[in-house]
């Protein structure tokens, strides 16, 4: 049976359970046990395999109660990024390769009917006043919608897949992003409140690599969470608070922005505060906040080198700040960050981690950057596979007090 015969036959069935069955007062599980039944019959002497059959009563199931076509793709585990742009057009990124799949909506208005969904699901807008909308399905995965006109093709959806187990250490570990001694140490400086920055391109592994930082700290402490779009699996902390910002309603009132949480858990006790990802003026707030006795706040940001992430803070700090002297900017950052981690995706698509470095001090118009370990290929390497290890450099950390103020008598 051929796509096309398949889409018939969804529809067909779809129509039928949606004119026979009073919808409002079936159950999940009712409605479900009608759909199975339904296909039964209607396939009665056809072959159709098992895989077949289950696709099919997913996809009628989903059609009436869920995402549709969308809800098979979002349940295939080895799926990591799904990419719609307009019903036609369907790529997904499947074991770290992107490729295009062939399947396809119904119609534009069946494809916009399960974006309205998706994001009335989170409490959100989005519409031809609002075109553009950042969200989250149920199981956390994080959406980004974008509708015509702006979206030239049709209505576009990207949606960033996240594990429904917790990333940690651990697992980085087992990937091979870092090896258990430096996982050691890193553990000491979360637990010493250093101020952690994680940067790197898109798909490089920043909020994956921030969860399983988080964990490392102190289950008795009080966390605040701040996010687009509420991503992050903290596990462990008792005491945790997640804000999420909110997109103006049609009217163009409403909107809180990750400046206004940011400000607002300042007045809330924070012992950690945790910026999914800085892009804007907000940076300066969090530079703020991190000078001002918050220590231990973790963030994120997009950046191609771990220099390239410090003129990147210090653009973001003028957005929010414009007429700032360069310099008081360069100190504030020198002086709030202690340790830059580098991601990359690299050649053969795995994720690696490039660089840890020390903020060190702000001298002769200029941060100075403290190297402790960056990543070295070997001779194993080639052009699609990639080889080699984080390799801890000569120097020592230089800005130790912090370890030492939490007890901790080991060298890093």
């Amino acid at each position: 049976m051929n796509f096309e015969m398949e889409q018939q036959i969804v529809a067909q069935i779809k129509q039928y359970i949606t004119e026979h069955f009073p919808l409002s007062q079936l159950s999940d599980e009712e409605l479900e046990a009608q759909v199975e039944q339904a296909v039964e019959q209607h396939l009665a002497g056809t072959y159709v395999s098992i895989e077949q059959k289950i696709s099919i009563v997913e996809q009628v199931y989903g059609g009436i109660r869920g995402f549709g076509l969308l809800d098979a793709i979002i349940s295939d585990d080895t799926i990591t990024e799904v990419m719609i742009n307009g019903p036609e057009n369907i790529f997904v990124e499947q074991n770290g390769r992107l490729f295009q799949l062939e399947k396809q909506f119904e119609s534009v208005r069946r494809l916009e009917d399960i974006i309205q969904r998706i994001v009335g699901l989170a409490g959100r807008e989005v519409n031809q006043a609002n075109p553009i909308c950042d969200t989250r399905l149920p199981d956390g995965s994080r959406v980004n919608v974008v509708l015509p006109p702006i979206a030239l093709c049709g209505p576009t959806i990207t949606i960033r897949k996240f594990s429904k187990t917790p990333m940690t250490i651990e697992k980085l570990i087992a990937y091979g992003s870092i090896t258990q001694e430096i996982a050691d140490k890193l553990a000491l400086l979360v637990r010493a409140k250093y101020n952690i920055f994680i940067s790197g391109g898109t798909g490089s592994g920043k909020t994956t690599f921030l969860n399983a930082l988080s964990n490392y700290i102190p289950k008795d402490e009080r966390v605040i969470t701040i996010e687009d779009s509420a991503e992050l699996q903290i596990t462990g902390v008792d005491n945790l608070v997640s804000l999420e910002t909110r997109n103006a309603n049609a009217s163009g009132a409403g909107e809180i922005t990750i400046r206004d949480l940011i400000k607002s858990s300042l007045r809330m006790r924070p012992e950690r505060i945790v910026v999914g990802e800085v892009r804007g003026g907000e940076a300066l707030d969090m530079l703020q906040a991190m000078n001002t006795g918050h220590d231990g706040s973790l963030s994120t940001g997009h950046a191609n080198s771990t220099e390239d992430m410090l003129s990147r803070l210090e653009t973001m700090v003028l957005q929010g700040a414009q007429g700032l002297p360069l310099e008081a900017i360069r100190q504030q950052i020198a002086s709030a960050v202690d340790i830059i981690i580098h991601l990359s995706r690299l050649r053969d698509k795995t994720r690696k981690t490039m660089q840890i470095t020390e903020v060190v001090k702000y001298e002769n118009g200029a941060i100075v950057l403290n190297p402790l370990y960056a990543f070295q290929e070997d001779g194993n390497s080639t052009m699609e596979h990639v080889s080699g290890a984080l390799v801890r450099t000569k120097h020592p950390l230089m800005n130790d007090f912090k370890l030492r103020l939490a007890g901790f008598g080991t060298e890093i």
